[in-house]
């Protein structure tokens, strides 16, 4: 389950960095939800929500720690009374003090897996990094660490140097997705490829079109540049609809939902995948879930898949 929607607004410079108002009981209903379907792997990240995300999940998980895996983030600095996110801190003392928060706000005395939530960060800056990432591994704080980046170079640098490096968290999903790149890497140093994005930013989910128009919270009306599945005004991207619906009849077949589907193609393209789909409510888990029952899809199918988008 991906928790960054559940940490509700938060903003920078660029403008909403969250996904809208969130209910908090909502939320904690979802992740116990989660749990009883067999869910027990949650992501996270110390910005989501300006820390409110970490605080609401290590609620919900209080006296179930021991049952599921704590994924976390930091790198990106932000002030928890205002929500406001300004900027990054790439240094090593950094590490140590939002590893600490961290810790608090999940209620716990370690995470699982502790990841590089700075994409882009220069692979020799990086590197820097990893004496300290070793250290926590050492003192049990974490128990692995990871980056969160598209860059194939830069999970390359860590799958190679890192001795505890166990992820690479990526955005990948079947309109967004591809052999080549990072989960080549991933399986070539026995990493986990966590896919971000899985039901890309809801257009596989089946519940919007074109008319469709998020509100100005919504991080996807935000217009910055990464942005490129909903377009400034807050609409789908008309080109990914149509990709969507050229593959939805396969992604539906034997009793799938769309979103059941997507999910079920990131399990058949690779051993490796690890898709984090986010929902902040107890039906988007119900229907995330139901994907177990599934499985994956068949490998005669992904071929089909990739014929009709070349991907």
């Amino acid at each position: 389950m991906g928790c960054w929607a559940i940490g509700g607004p938060f903003h920078n410079d660029n403008g909403p960095s969250g996904w809208g108002e969130v209910d908090d009981d909502e939320s904690t209903r979802t992740v116990h939800r989660a749990l009883e379907l067999g869910v027990d792997f949650f992501d996270t990240a110390d910005v989501y929500g300006a820390g409110h995300s970490e605080r609401v999940l290590g609620r919900a998980l209080a006296g179930r720690r021991d049952q599921v895996a704590i994924a976390t983030k930091w790198g990106w600095k932000f002030d928890e009374e205002t929500k406001y996110a300004d900027g990054g801190d790439d240094s090593a003392a950094y590490v140590r003090q939002a590893v600490t928060a961290s810790l608090d706000r999940l209620g716990t005395d370690y995470i699982d897996l502790y990841q590089l939530h700075m994409g882009n960060l220069a692979i020799d800056r990086a590197a820097e990094l990893l004496g300290t990432l070793e250290e926590l591994v050492a003192e049990g704080k974490i128990r692995a660490y990871g980056w969160s980046t598209d860059s194939p170079e830069r999970a390359e640098a860590w799958g190679r140097d890192g001795a505890h490096c166990a992820a690479i968290q990526h955005d990948f999903s079947v309109i967004r997705g591809s052999r080549h790149g990072v989960l080549e890497v991933c399986e070539r140093y026995g990493l986990a490829s966590i896919n971000r994005g899985p039901l890309a930013m809801g257009l596989l989910t089946g519940k919007y079109d074109a008319s469709t128009q998020v509100g100005p919270k919504d991080v996807r009306a935000s217009g910055v540049g990464w942005m490129t599945l909903f377009g400034k005004d807050g609409r789908p991207s008309p080109e990914d609809l149509t990709r969507i619906e050229s593959v939805r009849e396969i992604l539906t077949s034997n009793g799938r939902t769309l979103a059941q589907g997507a999910l079920g193609w990131l399990w058949a393209v690779s051993d490796a995948t690890i898709p984090i789909p986010g929902c902040r409510t107890v039906a988007q888990v119900e229907d995330n879930a139901g994907a177990l029952e599934k499985g994956p899809l068949t490998k005669a199918q992904v071929g089909e898949i990739e014929a009709l988008l070349a991907v």
